[in-house]
């Protein structure tokens, strides 16, 4: 492999490690990013971060300020709603479609029970990450790598916007419940009813996140 080869291996992993970061909700909208913690933290030199800072920046994930360095994003509300419809469109065909048999059901069924167990504990940020889990393991149901890759993306930013609100319990807490109804429905045999019921899911958290999300904006002033 050449060098230039091995270089961009390398951004690219980088890049993903801050993405899985950025979907774990490690990171908060408009914190601003230290190249000298990361590069230490990730073992990495400054022109591969740097690099891969403007993958993610042209992602709508990251954004860069002259002198102000480099900071995660503070969605709008319109790229809220443009997720919601790239959602829909996509996991509602996919479970609809789905095979009964296919593995990304035995990883629907351990994110529903770790959300359970997180819940339990009062771990609402855990409950979050099985939450973005559980839906990953939807999509991948489509058997399309690109669609996981452009998911994957997507799942970045609504973390992101959903760490604005700064309420995890209000935000996840009713989503566990739905998520086991969808997944029973699925492995009942009702791929159709399981769709349907993820679509009015996905309506319901657009229109519980869009309101928060709204009042947190205009309470820091932020124009969405």
């Amino acid at each position: 492999m050449s060098s230039i080869a091995e270089a961009q291996n390398l951004t690219d992993r980088i890049a993903e490690l801050l993405r899985e970061k950025l979907i774990l909700g490690e990171w908060a909208p408009g914190q601003r990013l230290s190249e000298a913690a990361l590069c230490e933290s990730l073992d990495v030199s400054r022109s591969t971060l740097r690099e891969a800072f403007r993958m993610l920046t042209k992602e709508g994930l990251l954004s860069h300020e002259p002198n102000k360095g480099v900071s995660v994003v503070v969605p709008s509300i319109a790229s809220i709603i443009d997720i919601y419809r790239v959602r829909r469109m996509i996991e509602c065909q996919a479970l609809a479609q789905g095979y009964p048999m296919h593995p990304a059901l035995e990883r629907m069924r351990a994110a529903v029970a770790h959300a359970l167990a997180c819940r339990d504990r009062e771990d609402w940020l855990g409950v979050g990450t099985a939450n973005i889990a559980f839906h990953k393991a939807v999509v991948e149901l489509a058997d399309s790598e690109r669609l996981n890759v452009m998911f994957s993306h997507l799942l970045a930013e609504l973390r992101v916007a959903f760490g604005l609100m700064q309420d995890p319990h209000f935000l996840h807490a009713p989503y566990v419940e739905m998520n086991q109804q969808i997944l029973a429905l699925f492995e009942a045999g009702k791929p159709d009813q399981a769709s349907r019921a993820l679509n009015d899911y996905l309506v319901h958290s657009e229109r519980l996140i869009l309101a928060a999300y709204a009042r947190r904006l205009a309470e820091k002033g932020i124009k969405g």
